[in-house]
């Protein structure tokens, strides 16, 4: 089908939406870690989210068992999914929820390199690119405030399940865009990843002796339905639905912003202070972003 090369107000509100509650995801996935172990958590949001999705295409009459050639991508692009957020959910008991938002957002530099071999005419052009770095750099700008410090035992190991996680999701994006996934339902392309994700992590929690909390506080569940309503039920499945309607570089290029709202959303709710290098910041990813999506 053939895509939007610009991002309408549509896809701008949705987008805003989206890298909004996943700036919050990381801290409540911290947060949740001292009451459930990292596969048990991922493992289980993507079960939840999952048989939501289910349901919500039963209800719409989309049929998600049809052949149509996409079990091979979506098999690939599920176990991608699963080995990403293993490498969050793990990496988060050795890093900080700050560190990890910026290594993980790596991401839209790979997929923007990868989706020429995919689609040459989602290449970018030199302005482009100019406006990526620039975007990158001030996310990478607003948290340096958060890097200093001593840190945490063995922080470079999260750092670098951080490194890789990026790269899995970015390879997760190029999947869906090269097999035929790429015209399959946003509701579709996202049951596979949720399904073969909460399989896979789960066997994972089994095999690493994970223990499964029988007691669940308010806390915990509150802490739980986020990521699994909110994150990976109503988030992705928009996001996947963009993917389907526009440029996937134009899209990557956006989630910048992800890192800088979680950044806001603990100034507004935990009285964190609004630093005069937080706005520089702001304003430097306002330039990139303009500069990649004119």
């Amino acid at each position: 089908m053939e895509r939007k090369q610009h991002l309408d107000g549509t896809a701008v509100a949705i987008l805003l939406g989206c890298c909004l509650s996943w700036g919050l995801n990381q801290v409540a996935a911290k947060t949740a870690l001292t009451e459930i172990g990292p596969l048990w958590q991922a493992a289980l949001r993507s079960g939840v989210a999952g048989v939501l999705v289910w349901l919500f295409a039963a209800a719409r009459g989309i049929a998600l068992f049809r052949r149509d050639g996409s079990l091979p991508g979506g098999m690939l692009a599920g176990l991608l999914f699963a080995a990403e957020f293993a490498c969050i959910f793990v990496g988060l008991q050795y890093t900080t929820a700050s560190r990890m938002v910026v290594f993980l957002y790596l991401s839209p530099f790979v997929v923007a390199l990868g989706m020429p071999l995919i689609s040459p005419s989602e290449k970018l052009t030199l302005r482009q690119t100019a406006g990526l770095v620039i975007a990158f750099g001030a996310v990478a700008f607003a948290f340096g405030e958060g890097l200093r410090g001593g840190g945490q035992a063995m922080q470079w190991l999260g750092d670098a399940l951080g490194v890789l996680a990026a790269l899995l999701w970015a390879g997760t994006t190029l999947a869906i865009r090269g097999t035929r996934l790429s015209t399959a339902s946003a509701e579709k392309t996202l049951l596979y990843q949720l399904a073969v994700s909460a399989l896979a992590l789960g066997a994972g929690a089994v095999a690493t002796g994970e223990i499964l909390p029988l007691a669940w506080s308010w806390r915990l569940l509150g802490l739980f339905a986020f990521q699994a309503v909110i994150v990976s039920f109503v988030s992705y499945l928009l996001w996947f639905w963009l993917i389907r309607h526009y440029v996937a570089t134009r899209l990557s290029s956006f989630t910048l912003s992800t890192p800088l709202f979680g950044l806001l959303a603990g100034a507004l709710l935990l009285g964190e202070p609004i630093t005069p290098r937080l706005m520089l910041a702001l304003a430097g990813l306002a330039v990139g972003i303009v500069m990649v999506n004119r």
